[in-house]
C-alpha cells in the first residue's frame, strides 16, 4: 500500500512556534520547513522552533483551529498561520489588571 493511499484526505505536516510571539504557530508540509515562506510572514514569525509533526485528518479536530481550514491552507498556499487567541475579556476587565480602561466597571 502506497503512502498516498494511506494519507488520502489527510496531510502530514510540521508545526513550528514563533519565538517572537507567544501562542503563534505555523503549519507547513512535512519536510519543507520554513524556507519557502513569504518574506513578510518570515519576518513577522521570526525563527521558528519545531514543535511536532502531525498527520492532520478531517476526523481528528484541532483544539484551536478548524482542521479542514488548516489542511486547505497548507495545500493551497503552503502554510497555515495560527494566531494567538484574543485576550480574555473578563480577565482584561478585572480589578487590578494593569491595562483595565479607567472608569470602566465590570
Amino acid at each position: 500500500m502506497s503512502a498516498s493511499n494511506v494519507l488520502k484526505g489527510k496531510l502530514f505536516c510540521s508545526i513550528y512556534k514563533s519565538r517572537k510571539r507567544a501562542d503563534m504557530y505555523l503549519y507547513v508540509p512535512r519536510g519543507k520547513g520554513l524556507k519557502e515562506l513569504p518574506a513578510a510572514l518570515a519576518e513577522q514569525f521570526g525563527p521558528g522552533v519545531h514543535v511536532s509533526d502531525l498527520i492532520l485528518s478531517p476526523d481528528r479536530p484541532l483544539s484551536r483551529a478548524d482542521v479542514n481550514k488548516v489542511i486547505a491552507a497548507v495545500q493551497q498556499q503552503g502554510f497555515y498561520l495560527q494566531m494567538p487567541p484574543p485576550p480574555d475579556e473578563d480577565l482584561f476587565m478585572a480589578d487590578g489588571h494593569p491595562d483595565k480602561p479607567a472608569g470602566r466597571d465590570a
